[in-house]
Order: C-alpha cells, then sequence, then structure tokens
C-alpha cells in the first residue's frame, strides 16, 4: 500500500490513557506495516482545558512506549490562520453562512424542541440572511452590529453514506443533521472542522480512531465535499471496556499510561497487552515489535469491543520480566530502586582526570557520597537473574532487592521471634568459622558448608537455611539461600551473620 498516511491527535486536556494508546498504537503499526508516515498531532483548541502539562505527559508517554513519529508534533493553535481562510472561503463560495443567534436564543429554542418531544437542532434562520460583513480574517463585527457564529450550510436531503473499513457501509440521513458551527463567535474554530482541514492538508490517507467518533464522521465528510479534499478512508475501532462490560474508566485501569510505568510495568508488555485487545494472528500472544509490525493489518482487528483485564496485562508484563535481559532490565529498574530509597536519586560518578576536584578531593565521589554508592547497571544486572521468576512488576523486583543494596537490615519481627531461639547460636557460630576460612563462594560449595553444619548438630537443613535467611535478608521469603549467600558475597554474609548474633542472640 503505497503513501499511507496516518495520525494520532490527542486532545491535551488530561493523561494519555489506555484507550488513547491503542488507537496511537494501531495507527503507528498500520503506518509500519504499510512503509507509511506517522504523524503527531496535538489538537489544543480547547484553550481553556489543555495545558502545556497534559502536551509534555502525552510525549513522554509516546517516547516511553516507542511510539516513534515522523512527522509533528504539530499543535492547532499554531494553525489558527488556516482555519480562518478556509471558513472566508465557505463564506465567499457560498457553503457557509454567519450565524447572529446568541447562546440565551439557541438555549430557549433547545427547551423548546425538546418540550414538545423534537430533536433539539439549529432550525437554520440566519441561513438565507446575507448582511454586509467584514472578512474574517480582518476581525471585526457582523453587518447587524453584533458577534457572529460561522454555520457550514449542510446538506438538507439525502444521505452520507461511507464505506468503513472495519464495519462496511455506514449511512446516516442528513436530515438528522443540522448546520454545523466551524466558527464560535470568538472566532475560534471548532472540532470536526479543524479535523478536517488538519487531515486534508496533512494528506492523510487512512483515519483509524475509536467509534465515539463515528457520528463526527458524515460532518466531516460533508466538509471534505463542501471544500474539494478527497475524503481519507475510514477505519473507526471498537472502543475499550472495564469488566462490567460499562466503558473503560479510571476505576478499570484507564489511569495515565505513565502511571503504568510508575508501577512497575515494561513498555513491551503494554503495547503487547493493548494491540491483543482488539487485534489476533492465530492464537499467538506474545510478540516482538518486528513480528507486530510484519503481521498487523485492519482486517485482524475485531468488531466487538475489547474487555480491559488487569490480571492478563500483569501476567504479560510477568513474562516480558522473566525473559529480560537483565542489564535491559536494570535500567529500567534504576528508577524504582531510588524510588524505594535504596540507591541515591543520581548516583555520582567518579570524578575524571579532566574534571574538576569535588569538595572531598580530587578522585572522591561527588556529593560526598560512599563507594558503595556507585551501584552500576551491570552490579545491579547481577542481581536480577535471582528475581526475575518471582516478579510481576519493577517495583516488585525493586523491593526484593533490598537485601542485597540496603546496608541496615530490617528484620521481621514475627520471623525473629519464631526462629531465633537459643539453640541456633551455635549453629551461626560454625558457619562463621567454616565461611571465614571458606574462598569459594559458588552456590556448590555454599551448599556443601551447609551440609556438613547440618550434619554436625544432627538438625534439618531449614532449621539452619531458615534462620540464615532471615540474618541475611531480613525475610522469610527471597531467592534461595545459596544463590543469595553467593550473590551477597564472603564479607557481607559474615558481617550480616555477626550482626545477627550481636543483636537478636
Amino acid at each position: 500500500m503505497n503513501g499511507v498516511r496516518v495520525r494520532f491527535a490527542p486532545s491535551p486536556t488530561g493523561y494519555l490513557h489506555i484507550g488513547g494508546v491503542r488507537t496511537a498504537l494501531f495507527n503507528w503499526l498500520f503506518a509500519r506495516h504499510n512503509n507509511g508516515k506517522f504523524i503527531l498531532r496535538i489538537e489544543d483548541t480547547d484553550r481553556e482545558r489543555s495545558t502545556e502539562e497534559s502536551i509534555e505527559q502525552i510525549i513522554e508517554g509516546m517516547k516511553w512506549l516507542g511510539l516513534d513519529w515522523d512527522e509533528g508534533p504539530y499543535r492547532q493553535t499554531e494553525r489558527q490562520q488556516i482555519y480562518l481562510s478556509h471558513a472566508e472561503r465557505l463564506l465567499n463560495e457560498g457553503k457557509a453562512y454567519r450565524c447572529y443567534c446568541t447562546s440565551k436564543e439557541l438555549e430557549e429554542r433547545r427547551k423548546t424542541a425538546l418540550s414538545k418531544g423534537e430533536k433539539p437542532k439549529y432550525d437554520g434562520r440566519c441561513r438565507e440572511l446575507n448582511p454586509p460583513a467584514p472578512p474574517l480574517l480582518k476581525g471585526g463585527e457582523g453587518g447587524f452590529d453584533k458577534p457572529y457564529a460561522v454555520r457550514f450550510k449542510t446538506p438538507q436531503e439525502g444521505k452520507t453514506v461511507f464505506t468503513d473499513l472495519l464495519r462496511g457501509e455506514v449511512v446516516f440521513d442528513n436530515s438528522e443533521l443540522d448546520d454545523l458551527i466551524i466558527l464560535r463567535s470568538d472566532k475560534t474554530p471548532t472540532y470536526n472542522f479543524c479535523v478536517v482541514i488538519d487531515d486534508a492538508t496533512m494528506n492523510i490517507t487512512h483515519v483509524i480512531r475509536g467509534d465515539d467518533h463515528l457520528a463526527n464522521t458524515p460532518r466531516q465528510i460533508q466538509l471534505y465535499n463542501g471544500l474539494g479534499y478527497p475524503i481519507p478512508q475510514f477505519a473507526h475501532i471498537s472502543m475499550i471496556l472495564g469488566s462490567d462490560k460499562a466503558r473503560l474508566s479510571k476505576r478499570h485501569g484507564a489511569t495515565s499510561i505513565l502511571a503504568y510505568r510508575d508501577m512497575g510495568y515494561l513498555p513491551e508488555a503494554i503495547v503487547n497487552y493493548l494491540v491483543r485487545l482488539g487485534w489476533s494472528h492465530g492464537d499467538q500472544e506474545i510478540f516482538g515489535r518486528d513480528e507486530l509490525i510484519k503481521y498487523f493489518s485492519l482486517e485482524n482487528i475485531n468488531k466487538s469491543a475489547a474487555v480491559f483485564n488487569p490480571e492478563k496485562l500483569l501476567w504479560v508484563n510477568s513474562h516480558y520480566i522473566k525473559t529480560g535481559n537483565p542489564l535491559r532490565l536494570a535500567k529500567d529498574l534504576r528508577p524504582h530502586l531510588v524510588a524505594e530509597k535504596l540507591i541515591p536519586p543520581h548516583t555520582p560518578p567518579l570524578t575524571s582526570p579532566l574534571s574538576p576536584p569535588s569538595e572531598g578531593g580530587e578522585g572522591e565521589v561527588v556529593k560526598g557520597g560512599e563507594r558503595g554508592d556507585l551501584i552500576t547497571d551491570e552490579e545491579i544486572a547481577k542481581v536480577i537473574p535471582l528475581l526475575q521468576e518471582r516478579s510481576k512488576t519493577l517495583v516488585e523486583m525493586a523491593k526484593g532487592m533490598e537485601f542485597y543494596l540496603s546496608k541496615d537490615i530490617k528484620y521481621d519481627e514475627k520471623a525473629v521471634e519464631k526462629f531465633f531461639t537459643p539453640s541456633i547460636e551455635p549453629v551461626f557460630e560454625r558457619l562463621i568459622e567454616i565461611l571465614e576460612k571458606t574462598e569459594d563462594f559458588s552456590h556448590s560449595s555454599i551448599e556443601g558448608v551447609f551440609n556438613k553444619v547440618v550434619e554436625e548438630f544432627k538438625i534439618k537443613l531449614g532449621q539452619a537455611a531458615q534462620p540464615v535467611r532471615i540474618a541475611l535478608t531480613g525475610k522469610t521469603v527471597s531467592p534461595g539461600i545459596f544463590e543469595v549467600i553467593s550473590l551477597l558475597g564472603k564479607e557481607k554474609v559474615i558481617e550480616r551473620l555477626k550482626t545477627t548474633l550481636q543483636r537478636l542472640l
């Protein structure tokens, strides 16, 4: 398919949520599959509700997910003159007109129509008025010396018909539609008008969006026709529902996409899960990004609404954590380690010979931190294999890394009361004695040390291993005790065992 151009056009009136991300993802995959262009456009004409913070979060969320764009981000507020010139053209061609009805008058007519059981649409009373008025691009008021909006002359008879790429033929009766306001009285353009002009002037070939926009399509098609622009192909995706089959909302998990990042989800897990909400390729569940680009097509998008399942998302995330490269995971894990206060917010580097000396002296750690603060990604990655099987999120993994990074072990009080009895003191003393003479801290070597000790004291392995686990990690649950000892190393293990003897026995 040649010359494909699609767009994602969020409104910055709030956060970028799950539904918006899936729309962006489908557009991005369609563009990449067809070697087309993916355009990012910020629809910020709602000046009262649009915020710079929302724009920044949208862009940050897109970057985190890896949904890169080929053009943009364009902002509608920077294109006002383009909209005004198009409105002027429609006025000059008699395809639009000035409407002098006030908001109060329109509201009164709406209430009257509703009281009669009629559809409350504009009655077209200004449609044939033609008072003198200055050009829009020069500003000013209308010939009646009062403000006016500009309405598009909607066809009053016939039908608007188009073929939706997902739904087939869709028909709207023109008599159901009134004359759309395209410019408000303050000369700001309305949503449907901006969308058509933007899509037309940006040469958008396919409009892939949620089916909540389906009702806007006939109005937009009429505007395309009125302006003489080619009509793009439309594909309206079914909405995502919550588990109760209601429209997805914050209580179902439709929170900011960056909130999922903060909860410890990986971007590839979010992408993989969302693409399967409404699209399939056989029975395959897990896809690499290259596979998604290769296989994606509109034909395989389901017409029925998808149901958001937080448990399934968590399963997908745990899969990517279990199979992830430890060094790559370490980079994503770092901010969560900071949040858990296990490493400093900005791990300070050693000063290089070319850097000015720090306050602590040449070659010392910036900010006065200790050498132990210099936790590299490689050091973090060493611990990750022990935690991958038991961590569903990066937050869980960060908490599980406390035993390795924390200098002050916090003991589970109930576990201490249960396992630290007087009989364990000689066991600890003997373990320390043997470990001080042990150079090989491999898994098999440590296992041999424990087997020797439990045989000497005629106890079960668990009777020694569990108290040692608590001494080294503070908890009754951790990765395998031999792996923990091997990872911590001789110095830390002996230090923690001695500290436990001093504190608890």
